[in-house]
């Protein structure tokens, strides 16, 4: 493995990177806000002698991506004590979490601990910052107060204390000790502790809201007050984490992603409310995706890899689930009969979606690493081109209104953009009028006039495009490939041609064609955005009496722009401009007018304009 090529393509996410020696045993675990920023440091500047070993016992590199750094911080924390990396001995302290308990039986407790006591208790978290979970303990304080007691012997009994504590007087407990709650309103607290900590927090916050309007109502102002900041805060609650749960049940959760004949597949696996790891896979298939599926699962699970009790798939038929086949499969091959499931919680709908979101990382890496030479044959192939096209120039025209004409040239080699190749055009031949044909002929005669032809033009257009440039090229007399992609129906136009080719939808060939395409009008649409923004700010200036086309150009010119304009002071723009001390004052009360009230105005004009911006 390529590790610098690797790290410099790892994605922009957060996540968990793997490290392994040539024997594929990991020696070390690493997090990341962004995954390609922390690899990609590995490689670039000196490196201390630790850093150094590292590497030079790195054989391959492996990628997790999770939802946030948080999740990423519990996966590393989860995977050092599991696998024990080497070169992680001495970096981790073995350090555990705390996680909110809520105890079983009648008259429950709630409270933090960093022990799993298996004795029916729910646990909520694990939380890497205690003071989020200490607000979180504080909003169930004062609204649901449960008792304090930890000997609750008493509760259980006839015989009741006379007397509740302090926390009852405070209103911070409940006080079923001396029977001033029923076990039914106790429980109706306990279940909205429990919505609350899993993250159903809508109908909660909604039932809030109206305790707290009635409480206003009442005049009781002060509560009214704390249900108002509970609110809010129960509002800013982020999600239960996705890598650590406490379900010890045994789940599997598998996704994929396809494109082409090719396709990644990801799983996760989850034991004793852990990611314990990840498979990735990649494979060439030509089945739909209910038969990919099948074979991938049966191809996965053996004897020496059992399946879960739960296996969370992206997609499941569920038509005639009584004869499905994974089932009969399971229970043929293992005598088990693992759940086959599509997430309807949140909570295992999030962790499919981390899932996916690696296989679809998997299978980009591994289209980059297949290269386009696929695709370059089958375009030479489908177009009857006498050579590969490595080379390929693309041309888009662009224009609001006849106005800013431009033409962008993307230039691709090996069916990778070659951007240091790219060019603009200011046309010059259709400026105040609408000729996408005249357009077409000027820049690829400039273009061409000049330069070496490549193996393949690509026009962002029709037949009627294709005829302009063939034209063109005709009279200067090259030995030319042209073809021409429509945008509507993406079909490709040759020269002359009475018909147009269509390719299949999943062509590697027209994916290229596409990309190409899709680069030249983004380049070339960044230009004309320019040109049209500077055009704006010119009419800001020009609308001010005693400032003409030539004065406000000269300002943007050595202001740059209008917020150095309305910073600038009225003396410095009257020995700029050469206006008067009432015009210069009226310029910098533009600007600032533009800036403060103009940039509804200038977003709307912007995003007209683009509509008709072809």
């Amino acid at each position: 493995m390529d590790l610098k090529k690797f790290a410099g393509e790892a994605p922009r996410e957060p996540g968990v990177y793997i490290m392994r020696d040539t024997d594929s045993r990991i020696i070390y675990v690493g997090k990341a806000r962004i995954l390609r920023n922390r690899l990609s440091s590995y490689f670039s500047g000196e490196k201390d002698i630790k850093t150094k070993t590292l590497l030079l016992n790195t054989a391959s590199i492996e990628t997790i991506i999770v939802k946030d750094e948080y999740e990423a911080l519990l996966l590393e924390n989860t995977l050092i004590k599991q696998h024990n990396p080497k070169y992680n001995i001495n970096l981790k302290d073995g350090k555990t979490y705390p996680v909110i308990r809520l105890t079983s039986g009648p008259f429950p407790r709630v409270f933090k601990t960093r022990y799993i006591v298996e004795d029916g208790s729910l646990y909520y978290g694990p939380f890497t910052h205690v003071k989020v979970m200490d607000n979180m303990l504080d909003i169930i304080d004062k609204i649901f107060p449960l008792r304090k007691c930890k000997k609750p012997g008493h509760v259980f009994t006839k015989t009741r204390k006379k007397n509740p504590c302090m926390y009852y007087h405070i209103e911070r407990c409940s006080a079923p000790c001396c029977g001033k709650t029923s076990a039914g309103a106790y429980s109706l607290q306990v279940d909205r502790i429990k919505k609350l900590l899993s993250g159903e927090t809508s109908l909660l916050v909604s039932d809030l809201a109206l305790e707290m309007k009635n409480e206003a109502t009442a005049l009781r102002f002060e509560k009214a007050a704390r249900l108002r900041n509970a609110i809010k805060t129960i509002e800013g609650l982020q999600e239960s984490n996705s890598v650590v749960d406490f379900d010890i049940q045994g789940r599997d959760y598998i996704a994929w992603a396809a494109e082409g004949l090719f396709a990644a597949f990801s799983v996760f696996s989850m034991r004793d409310g852990k990611l314990t790891g990840q498979d990735l896979y990649r494979t060439r298939s030509a089945a739909d995706e209910r038969e990919s599926l099948e074979q991938f699962i049966t191809s996965y699970y053996s004897n020496d890899r059992l399946p879960p009790a739960q296996i969370y798939l992206q997609y499941f038929d569920e038509m005639n689930r009584e004869n499905n086949v994974l089932d009969n499969w399971f229970k043929a091959e293992f005598n088990l009969e693992p759940a086959l499931l599509t997430p309807a919680e949140k909570h295992h709908a999030a962790i499919l979606a981390m899932v996916r979101q690696n296989a679809v990382e998997e299978l980009r890496r591994g289209l980059r690493e297949r290269g386009n030479g696929p695709a370059l044959d089958e375009l030479k192939k489908s177009l009857g081109l006498k050579n590969r096209p490595l080379r390929i120039e693309g041309f888009d025209i662009s224009h609001l209104n006849g106005k800013h004409p431009t033409a962008s040239l993307v230039s691709f080699f090996e069916g990778r953009p070659d951007k240091k190749n790219y060019r603009y055009y200011k046309l010059r031949s259709v400026v105040g009028i609408i000729d996408d044909y005249a357009a077409i002929r000027e820049v690829v005669k400039r273009r061409y006039k000049r330069f070496q032809i490549p193996d393949l033009i690509l026009i962002d257009g029709g037949i009627g495009q294709v005829n302009a440039a063939k034209g063109v090229l005709d009279d200067l007399g090259l030995d030319y490939s042209l073809a021409g992609l429509a945008k509507q129906e993406e079909e490709i136009w040759l020269p002359g041609a009475r018909k147009p080719l269509r390719l299949s939808r999943n062509s590697e060939a027209l994916k290229l064609l596409q990309f190409v395409r899709d680069e030249t009008h983004r380049f070339a649409t960044a230009l004309n955005n320019k040109l049209r923004s500077a055009d704006l700010r010119l009419g800001i200036l020009e609308s001010v009496e005693g400032i003409g086309p030539v004065r406000a150009a000269e300002l943007i010119r050595h202001y740059g722009s209008i917020e150095e304009i309305a910073a600038a002071e009225p003396d410095d723009i009257t020995q700029v401009s050469g206006c008067g001390s009432a015009a210069a004052r009226a310029v910098r009360a533009a600007a600032k007018l533009a800036l403060t009230e103009g940039t509804a105005s200038y977003n709307r004009i912007a995003a007209d304009s683009e509509q008709k911006y072809t």
